[in-house]
């Protein structure tokens, strides 16, 4: 279960950039999910649940902002939406697919107090 490195490493990347802002407490974080990350949002809303506790961030709410997949094909030219990392063009149906966007994992923002 990666998720739950990659929520410890989220929430100590928030802490320290709310201890910035010199604030005692995360309300919200908000963080930017692709769907080719490979990271399932209800694994890490779990993960989320068990790493907060006892943190500036016990109490927060998790906010995770969808990013769709997408990918240029180097034989049509298209910018194409992708539903899986490898897959084909939906235009041409070429496996030539360089994805540009979907394997987010990044926080946004943060809400403190």
């Amino acid at each position: 279960m990666h998720e739950m490195s990659l929520m410890e490493a989220l929430v100590d990347l928030a802490e320290e950039e709310a201890r910035k802002a010199d604030a005692r407490r995360i309300a919200v974080l908000r963080v930017a999910l692709g769907a080719l990350s490979h990271v399932d949002p209800h694994t890490l809303r779990f993960c989320f649940d068990a790493v907060v506790r006892g943190s500036m961030c016990e109490g927060a709410a998790l906010d995770l902002a969808d990013v769709p997949g997408a990918g240029w094909c180097l034989d049509c030219g298209k910018e194409v939406a992708l539903a899986e990392r490898f897959g084909a063009c939906p235009e041409c149906g070429r496996h030539r697919v360089q994805m540009t966007r979907g394997d987010d994992f990044r926080l946004i923002e943060l809400e403190v107090a």
